[in-house]
Parts: C-alpha cells; structure tokens; sequence
C-alpha cells in the first residue's frame, strides 16, 4: 500500500512554497512521521514528514520546484522493501614488495675509482682532480640542507635593487628564473617569489568572476516588504543615547542569584522589552497601525525583535511581553533565538507583532535608522555599547553609552509622540529602578 506525501496547509495567505532540499532519497527506508522533505516558504522553512513507516519509492517534485498546497511531493510505499546499498570500505593491500623487483647494491662497488683515487692521492700529498669520468661515475646521494640557502649573487650581474633583497631576505639566486634578458633576474621576478603579489580571492577561484544564485523566498520576502516600508510609509528617524552604566551594575551585582534561580543570564534585553512596553502604554500610537482610513490601537503588546540567521533576518515575536518577567522574557528570547537558527519556526512564531526591537550592536554597528516592519508603526534601534565622554553633574566622565534609533510612521505618529517616547524609553533604562515601580 502506497501512501502520497502532498504539500501541507501553510499558513495564512501562503499559497505556495518552494522544494528546498529532500531529506532522503528514492528507495531509502523511513520512519513514521520522521521529516523527509524541507520546504520553504516566504517566511518559514517547514519538514514535511513521512505519513507512515515504509520506503520511499518515488519523488515527483525535486529540489528547486515551485509546489501549491495539496500538490504531490513523493510516495512512500509501506510493503515495499528498502534498496538503500551500505557502502562497504574497501581496504586497498599495499603491494608487496617482491625481492626480485628489489634492486640491491653492492656496498663493496660503490664508488670504487674515486675511494682509491683519494687514498692514493692522500699519501702523496697531491692534489684532487676530479675529471669529467669522475664526475658521470659519481652518483652521490642527495642531501636534505637545513641551512640558509646560499646567495651566490657574483656570479651574475644584478641591479642595486635587486641585490638588496637578496641580500636582505637571503634568496638563492640560482633557483630564481630570470625573465629579463639573456636570463636576468629583475626586481620583480623576486617580489613574485615572495608571494608579494596579491592572489586572487578563494572565491574567485572557486567559482569565477562571477556567480548567479536564484534569491531564496525568505530573501525574496525581506526585499519585497522592506522596500513597500519605504514606498507606503512616511519613514522618519529620531535619535538619542542611554548610559547603560545603572544597567550593567545592576545586572552585575545580581548576576549570580539571578541565574542560580531562574538558570538563565540576566541580559540587556530584558530591560529593553520592560522599557519599551512603559513606553507604548503611555504612547498607543507607536503600538498602532494603519488599516484603510482606520487607525488600530493595540492594547497588546506583543514585541518582536530581529534574530540574524543563515538564511536572512527573522523577527519572531514575544508575545503579552506586558505580562511576562525578565527572567521569562530571557527566557522566551533564548528559546525563540536558537529556533530561529535552527530554522525551526512556525509560521505563528513570525505573526502577530506590534512593535519591534532590533539589535544591531551584537554585529557592532554605531547608529543605523531601521526599516519598519510592517503593519507596524515604529521600530527601536539598539547599538554598541562604547565608552564616550559625557558631562555629568559639571564634570567630563567616561560613561558606557548606547545610541538608539527610533524609526516610525509619521503618517500615524507626531514628532513630539516620537520623540517623547524614545526619551521615556531612555529615562528607564538609565535608572531601572523606574521599571519595579512602574512610573
């Protein structure tokens, strides 16, 4: 009995999805519900599995296929049989070596004329001539030399230039090919021996001096809505900076207990996510969207924040963040992250958001005005954290400074709510204490 394995229910307002890759192949045993094939979609990778235990005896869409929902993916096959040939290591047996293949020398015969010719001119205290016999009857040995290459630079005629660097790096002239004339080594036959010419880039060896790849869909996605956040929103972008020197002493002072009782570090973006919803509590604007002529003010606060993979950016979301502690909110941003990696969200992960946090300085970036996500309204920038001069109290002191960025839709949000929203934001996180007494 043969079971079809057909694209399944993607989510709201996917109709289609692409084959990414098959988990196995034609012929390959499978388990039930064990994932056989990976398709991707606009937002999400998703692993279709196996309907039951069988085989896998065909495959009617291959990688790379553009699939609609309902659409055959393959067939599993529970009677039949797997073909699935283990490869079996073949030890390859060294020949051995037979003696009459051997070819043996006689100590006794090695170099006989030229032992005896220096005895015989040792006694009589004359000098050695090797004559040109001698030298085709010598087969010496060759040796492995360890010192320094010698130079032997009087014997042809070189340029200042050139006999400084061999000189200088200790070069074997003689090992160097000439392309000048008559064989004259130039300057820049040794530059290329040194390897100070530039080589071409990895990639340019391995793939040319060019390379085409078909954009995937979640890139295809992110292009698409970034560009009508431009075109359909009136972006602007306010600045500011936050000393996060309260922030990172309280986080240090409670360090320790924070994380041997809930089991997790007590992180910046918990102290963000608190901020920001005081914020949007006291600026339902920035927590709304536009639909049609309608304005919708959200009395939910559900965070999304920016998570950087192989494949693109994600922005899942953290929802009722109103209602969650730091430590539950750690915890939920861990969780979401490494699935986000491990390109294991659902499509409800991604849904749902109404304000988003974006994280740039984990990359190292200074100040960035972000794009919206949409329908949302307004979007915070976080950055590095540098150490910078600021005056405190009259006096000039180094203090460990953030610049944020606040990006919304000015068609729906004032300059005054914009910006008095990032100050609210910025007055939180500089004394936290502010987000234990909710003022």
């Amino acid at each position: 009995m043969s079971e079809k394995i057909v694209v399944p229910v993607l989510g709201e307002s996917i109709t289609e999805a692409t084959v990414a890759k098959w988990l196995k192949n034609t012929g390959d045993a499978v388990e039930a519900d064990e994932p056989i094939v990976e398709l991707e979609t606009d937002k999400v990778n998703l692993e279709v599995p196996s309907p039951v235990k069988g085989v896998l005896t065909e495959i009617n869409s291959k990688d790379g296929s553009v699939v609609e929902v309902g659409a055959l993916l393959g067939t599993v096959s529970e009677s039949g049989s797997s073909v699935s040939v283990k490869k079996e290591e073949i030890k390859k047996e060294e020949p051995s070596q037979k003696e009459d293949n051997v070819i043996k020398l006689d100590p006794s015969k090695k170099e006989p004329k030229i032992v005896e010719e220096k005895t015989k001119n040792n006694n009589q205290n004359k000098p050695l001539v090797l004559t040109d016999e001698v030298k085709e009857e010598e087969t010496p040995k060759p040796k492995i030399v360890k010192s320094e290459p010698k130079t032997n630079i009087e014997s042809q005629t070189l340029s200042p230039a050139v006999r400084k660097i061999v000189v200088e790096n200790k070069i074997d002239i003689n090992s160097v090919q000439g392309s000048g004339k008559d064989g004259r080594v130039l300057k820049g036959d040794l530059i290329s021996l040194m390897g100070a010419n530039p080589q071409p880039s990895e990639r340019k060896v391995k793939y040319g001096q060019e390379e085409r790849i078909k954009m995937t869909r979640l890139r295809q996605t992110i292009a698409k809505r970034l560009k009508q956040a431009q075109e359909n929103a009136a972006l602007l972008t306010t600045f500011n900076e936050v000393d996060m020197t309260n922030i990172m002493e309280m986080r240090k002072e409670n360090q320790q207990d924070f994380q041997s009782r809930y089991g997790i570090k007590l992180g910046f973006m918990s102290f963000f996510v608190k901020a920001c919803v005081v914020a949007l509590k006291n600026f339902p604007a920035v927590n709304a969207e536009i639909d049609g002529d309608e304005i919708i003010y959200k009395n939910y606060y559900n965070l999304s924040f920016a998570v950087g993979t192989e494949k693109g950016l994600v922005v899942p979301v953290l929802r009722d963040a109103d209602e969650l502690s730091f430590a539950e909110i750690e915890k939920n941003i861990k969780e979401i992250s490494e699935k986000a990696r491990d390109g294991k969200l659902t499509i409800e992960d991604l849904q749902g958001g109404t304000f988003t946090i974006s994280n740039g300085g984990v990359y190292g970036s200074m100040l960035s005005t972000p794009i919206l996500n949409l329908p949302q309204s307004g979007v915070l920038g976080m950055h590095n954290i540098v150490d910078r001069p600021v005056v405190v109290d009259g006096e000039i002191k180094i203090r460990p400074i953030m610049y944020l960025a606040l990006s919304y839709d000015h068609r729906i949000i004032d300059g005054k709510e914009s910006v008095s929203f990032l100050k609210m934001v910025k007055e939180n996180l500089e004394d936290p204490r502010r987000l234990f007494l909710d003022i």
